[in-house]
């Protein structure tokens, strides 16, 4: 049986403190926005993960955590994996590797270039040439295909279902 995975991109964050880490940044007045929004158009899609990791830094915790409350899952399902901070493709795939066995739908919630680069390696498209509509921008979802090993994962082995930008989901008079 496929598999299927939701990579997501962490939410708008904020440069407003100096004082914060990048490790520390949180997410701006957007990003709050965002978050819930891209979680309630997945559970309006009836697209509910069964398995959830996410990169613990601020901005992606918060993002899991707004996205969950969303979906109705708690903080408790969320796997909270320091290998997606500043993750290459090696370490995405390591991350990958790891999902149960049982997970048909598993939500990654990280930080770019890493996730773009996964995209593109499992989706089989060209980094340099992905469309505007395919970037991986801030509270972007992409849903594909995988093989049923997430263990054996090759270049251009998933099929890319869609890629869904929170602009796309802008309710007038509410931005």
């Amino acid at each position: 049986m496929p598999r299927r995975l939701l990579i997501m991109r962490h939410a708008k964050s904020s440069w407003d403190n100096p004082d914060h880490s990048d490790f520390q940044r949180p997410l701006n007045h957007r990003g709050l926005r965002d978050a819930p929004r891209m979680g309630n158009w997945l559970a309006e899609q009836k697209q509910l993960p069964d398995h959830v990791v996410s990169s613990p830094a601020q901005r992606a915790k918060q993002t899991a955590l707004l996205v969950g409350k969303s979906l109705g899952f708690a903080e408790e399902k969320v796997v909270w994996n320091p290998t997606i901070y500043n993750a290459d493709l090696a370490d995405l795939l390591e991350v990958l590797s790891g999902i149960p066995e049982k997970s048909n739908l598993t939500l990654l919630i990280g930080h770019n270039p890493g996730l773009e680069f996964l995209y593109t390696f499992l989706g089989g498209r060209q980094p340099d040439a992905l469309a505007d509509a395919e970037q991986i921008k801030t509270a972007t979802l992409a849903l594909l295909t995988l093989p049923e090993d997430w263990s054996k994962l090759s270049p251009g082995c998933g099929s890319v279902l869609w890629v869904k930008h929170p602009k796309e989901l802008t309710v007038p008079g509410q931005d």
